[in-house]
């Protein structure tokens, strides 16, 4: 289960296609939007990239920035980023221990199908670090809107 609205934010330091480490620490003063997605260029991935992308300039002026997180290569996450025009950080979790610390790595149901795997799931995080809203339930289309209507209401 992700962790819950009102909760730490655990610490992380990943490598982002850069290949410079980033930390949460690091944003610290700002919101952070850390998205986790399960795979680069799938259809349902490709859709949710694109619509921070496509709001990405707006979600800036809340405040925020947008970090995107899979267990990919930096090599694919270059590619994705390329292929794309994706604005914001991508950093991989290869090991899946950031996912596992948010809860968002386990077992998932897909067409009846099981498997484990990275849950598609969204923090806002508050400039002190506290988790501030969890979207699970995501409509790929338009989770970029819906995370820029929430970041402008609070």
């Amino acid at each position: 289960m992700a962790l819950q609205e009102g909760t730490k934010a655990p610490a992380f330091t990943l490598q982002n296609v850069d290949g410079k480490e980033i930390s949460l620490s690091d944003f610290s003063g700002k919101k952070v939007v850390l998205y986790f997605y399960p795979k680069d260029n799938t259809s349902g991935c490709s859709k949710e990239a694109c619509s921070f992308r496509d709001f990405y300039k707006e979600i800036l002026k809340t405040g925020a920035v947008v970090i995107g997180v899979s267990k990919d290569s930096i090599a694919s996450h270059e590619k994705f980023r390329d292929k794309y025009g994706l604005p914001f950080y991508l950093v991989s979790d290869k090991d899946h221990h950031v996912a596992e610390d948010y809860g968002v790595w386990g077992e998932k149901k897909m067409y009846g199908k099981v498997s484990v795997g990275m849950k598609r799931t969204t923090f806002v995080i508050s400039e002190e670090g506290v988790i501030l809203r969890v979207f699970e339930k995501i409509k790929t289309e338009t989770h970029g809107q819906e995370v820029l209507d929430y970041l402008r209401g609070i």
